[in-house]
């Protein structure tokens, strides 16, 4: 056996045990299977002895996972050895008390799919070790612990990223409680997660221990089991000895909790009262679980290059599984031999299901890979948005919008509409409530709507995500506001490795459908530099299955609003509704007092498709301008000089949606001119105008001439130097009369109304 093979010496280490044990005499007062175990802790035999067959089993899986990765027919080889004390909470904690788990939960899956006797646990976890299309919860898509019957969302190798939504989650459960709402789950559920001891200094953890006290702190509710797995090593990296206890045992508003996962009967213990505590005060509650690491990070860690053998042998002879096998023999609960023929059995079963697992399809297309990834049910989406709202009792109707209006106050209507067409729909985020938003968007909703459904959240965009993701999870249909778009880069992995993911890797079997309001774009006026002016909308669309749209006339921005409401609820979309700021009190298009931006508010029932676009002047051949946002305000003023100027007649299509984008419409008018100029205000390095001239290549070849005016690769500079780097009207004209050829036609206005 080679020294390296330190799965292999623990296997052989408990079964030295245990044939040496046999030669011991059996104890002369053995304990009952229903009497507790030891005096102080409630642990009964019997449940000693099924908390050991789910801590063996997970023994095995974690040692056929090396095995099949070695021959190349398994992907995955995090084990959970060392950390199998967490079974007890796998019995402790209902399966209709929605988890977030730690990839080390192999026990306390095992353990808690015991509560759905119609669930095989092994072969669910080799499915997914094997990346089967028969894989219960991912379908092949990645190896995760998560069940839809257990209420165990799937995660990913996540560092931390998991707890923000697990806080949004417990919020929600009584939020829904207190607005009369029916929830998935029974009404005193409490939400567990599950990390370990490095991922307690990720900002997303910090920022989800804060949010969690902040709430509490103010008497909310806030029924979160926070479980810290502590085995004192993220990697290769030492948590300094005492670190855990000293940060969680002192904070306000936290109970906080100690058990030995080295020892069942001291962890089962402290395990029931933190569940019993957390259930009963709905208090955030600190569950410290002392745990070991064994067998390295993952199969690719050579533990060696940091570790002496020696230190990984003295790690070893702590085995929660030796301990446990101990305590059962030394208790007269079942003899060496019975022990060692039922872990022998465990290994014969996982063995032989392993053999027929990795016979079992693979995703082989593109298609399969992506099915569940952005799901759209067309005719749904549309008969939800067409939907009107129906009037709720005790909310005071709203006086009639008389003529048009700007963007903002349509916008502000809107929101209304959508609240009181979706009573589980929530609106929160900095200054939303009383304020009204920093730009009056959100005005008078708190008071109609009242605090439980509109409220301020603490100044932290994780914390405003994750509190949306989870109140997804629990039935509601979250819109956070995040204040600017540069602030979202602050809270990005939310949306990527949270939000859009989950429908992926459940197979979408769970949703956290979210609609995101965001101010955003530049053309601020002499204010705010970038973090006020962002122009960067790659982060965004960079994430899978992200929807993004970006309305620019307050019509547009209602019956858009509509679709991205109806594609959450419909097909739990997560999407992002792109408001741009310098638009929001714009009035006029062409010169003062002309009113041209202003427009009517939309009767219910009118919506914008996903996808749709918008077109200007169809009938001009010279030109095709695509352009979304502030550009299509700039390229609808350009378009009258090109016409009054040079005789120049353009067609300026407003894309709308910039995720996905409709590559096949812009093709069809850029082809219907022969010439398309694509106005970018984002960056030109990973701006959304490389995309559009790549997709015009693909569908029109060299039949369209084609030309890129986007935005400097800079950050947005404050004052008139913003004019030097951003697309504007004197610029979009000059590439425009370059692509057409600055020919002299009759001079013809080009109208603001659309085609």
């Amino acid at each position: 056996m080679s020294v390296f093979n330190r799965a292999l010496a623990i296997d052989q280490q408990f079964l030295k045990y245990l044939d040496g044990a046999v030669l011991t005499a059996p104890p002369l007062h053995p304990r009952a299977k229903d009497a507790r175990v030891v005096d102080n802790s409630r642990l009964t035999g019997a449940q000693l002895l099924d908390l050991a067959e789910a801590q063996m089993t997970c023994r095995h899986l974690d040692l056929i996972a090396r095995e099949l990765r070695s021959r190349d027919a398994g992907f995955y080889t995090i084990a959970s050895s060392g950390h199998e004390g967490n079974a007890v909470l796998g019995a402790l904690v209902r399966c209709t008390d929605p988890t977030f788990l730690h990839y080390r939960s192999g026990a306390l899956m095992m353990q808690r799919s015991k509560q759905r006797p119609e669930i095989d646990p092994i072969l669910d976890t080799l499915l997914s070790q094997a990346a089967s299309a028969d894989d219960p919860i991912a379908g092949g898509r990645h190896k995760v612990w998560g069940s839809k019957p257990l209420w165990v969302p799937p995660q990913t190798s996540t560092i931390a990223s998991h707890l923000p939504k697990a806080v949004g989650a417990a919020i929600a459960i009584d939020r829904a409680r207190k607005l009369n709402l029916s929830l998935a789950v029974p009404q005193d559920s409490i939400v567990m997660c599950t990390f370990g001891d490095a991922s307690v200094n990720h900002s997303a953890a910090q920022g989800a221990f804060n949010s969690a006290a902040w709430a509490s702190y103010q008497k909310l509710p806030v029924p979160a089991l926070f479980v810290c797995e502590d085995n004192g090593i993220g990697i290769s990296v030492h948590t300094p000895p005492g670190w855990i206890e000293y940060t969680f045992s002192q904070r306000y508003g936290w109970t906080y909790f100690f058990g030995d996962g080295l020892d069942l009967p001291d962890a089962y213990e402290a395990a029931a009262q933190a569940v019993e505590h957390c259930r009963a005060t709905r208090t955030p509650t600190f569950l410290h679980l002392r745990t070991i690491r064994m067998t390295g990070h993952a199969g690719s860690d050579v533990e060696t290059n940091y570790h002496s053998l020696e230190e990984i042998a003295s790690v070893e002879t702590r085995d929660p599984l030796l301990a446990t096998a101990r305590r059962i023999v030394e208790s007269g609960l079942m003899t060496a031999a019975d022990l060692k023929q039922r872990y022998e059995a465990i290994r014969t079963r996982v063995e032989e299901l392993a053999e027929d697992v990795v016979l079992r399809p693979k995703l082989t297309t593109s298609a399969a890979v992506m099915a569940p990834l952005a799901p759209y049910s067309a005719e749904k989406v549309a008969t939800e948005a067409s939907r009107t709202a129906s009037p709720r009792a005790g909310l005071k109707p709203l006086a009639e919008i008389s003529g048009a209006k700007h963007m903002a106050v349509l916008i502000n209507r809107g929101l209304h509409e959508m609240l009181e067409k979706y009573p589980h729909s929530l609106l929160f985020g900095e200054d939303v409530a009383k304020k009204g938003g920093v730009y009056n968007v959100t005005t008078g909703l708190f008071g109609r709507f009242g605090a439980a459904r509109v409220f301020n959240t603490l100044l932290d965009e994780t914390t405003i995500l994750g509190l949306g993701l989870g109140a997804g999870h629990m039935g509601f249909l979250p819109i956070p506001e995040i204040q600017y778009l540069a602030y979202v880069h602050n809270a990005e992995d939310q949306l990527r490795s949270e939000a859009c993911s989950l429908q992926y890797f459940s197979n979408d079997q769970f949703r956290n459908p979210c609609v995101i309001r965001m101010a955003g774009l530049a053309y601020q006026k002499g204010f705010g530099g970038h973090f006020h002016n962002d122009n960067s909308l790659a982060v965004l669309r960079d994430i899978p299955g992200l929807v993004i749209a970006v309305p620019t006339r307050g019509d547009d921005a209602v019956k858009i609003l509509r679709t991205c409401m109806a594609l959450a609820q419909v097909d739990g979309r997560v999407v992002v509704f792109l408001e741009p700021i310098a638009l929001y009190m714009t009035k006029d298009l062409y010169a003062d007092g002309d009113g041209l931006w202003q427009t009517e508010y939309p009767a219910q029932g009118q919506a914008i498709t996903l996808g749709a676009g918008a077109v200007y002047n169809e009938a001009a051949t010279d030109l095709t301008i695509a352009t979304y946002g502030n550009g299509l305000y700039m390229s609808l003023r350009a378009a009258r000089k090109l016409a009054n100027e040079q005789g120049l007649k353009a067609r300026v299509l407003d894309l709308r949606w910039l995720n996905p984008l409709n590559h096949d419409w812009v093709a069809e008018h850029a082809k219907a001119t022969g010439k398309l100029l694509v106005v970018d205000e984002c960056r030109r390095a990973g701006g959304l105008g490389e995309a559009l001239i790549a997709g015009l290549t693909e569908r029109a070849g060299n039949s369209v001439s084609s030309l890129l005016l986007a935005a400097d690769d800079t950050y947005v500079p404050l004052g008139p130097a913003m004019t030097v780097v951003m697309p504007t009207e004197d610029s979009i004209h000059a590439a425009a009369c370059q692509l057409a050829g600055g020919k002299q036609r009759k001079r013809d206005n080009i109208s603001p109304r659309r085609a």
